[in-house]
C-alpha cells in the first residue's frame, strides 16, 4: 500500500499543479472548445469571475502539498470534490475525456484508503464539544 499510496501523491500532485498553472501560464497548446450545455456550464463557471481563478489555486497549492507531502492529508481532502466534478465532467458531459477523470480520481480514492487513520475524526456520527 506504502507504494500505491506513493504513486497516487505524486501522480495527484503533479496533474493538479500542471494543470492549475497552465490555467495562469498557458502553456498547454491545445485545449478545444466546448459547445453546447457543456459550453454552457463551463462559460457559467468562468463567468461568475472568482470561481475558476479560486479553484485553480487550490489545485496548485494542493499538488505542491501533496508534491512535497506536506499537509497532504488535507489537500486530498480539498481536491476530492474536483477529482469527483472531473470524472463526473468527463463521463457525462465529454465521455471522450473519461481518462482524464479516471487518472484524478482513482489516485485520490487510493490516497483515502492508504491514509484512512488521518480521516477517522471525520467519520464521527455525532460530534460532541468539550
Amino acid at each position: 500500500m506504502k507504494i500505491a499510496v506513493l504513486i497516487s501523491r505524486i501522480i495527484l500532485g503533479l496533474l493538479y499543479l500542471i494543470f492549475g498553472l497552465d490555467y495562469f501560464l498557458h502553456f498547454i497548446p491545445y485545449q478545444p472548445a466546448h459547445t453546447g450545455v457543456t459550453g454552457a456550464f463551463v462559460a457559467g463557471l468562468k463567468g461568475v469571475g472568482y470561481f475558476y481563478p479560486m479553484i485553480k489555486t487550490i489545485q496548485i497549492l494542493a499538488g505542491l502539498s501533496l508534491l512535497f507531502n506536506r499537509y497532504a492529508p488535507l489537500a486530498a481532502v480539498a481536491v476530492f470534490p474536483i477529482s469527483l466534478n472531473v470524472l463526473l465532467f468527463h463521463t457525462i458531459l465529454v465521455p471522450s475525456g473519461w481518462l482524464m477523470g479516471v487518472f484524478l480520481f482513482v489516485p485520490n480514492v487510493l490516497l483515502g484508503f492508504g491514509w484512512k487513520k488521518y480521516y477517522a475524526g471525520l467519520f464521527t456520527a455525532k460530534a460532541v464539544v468539550d
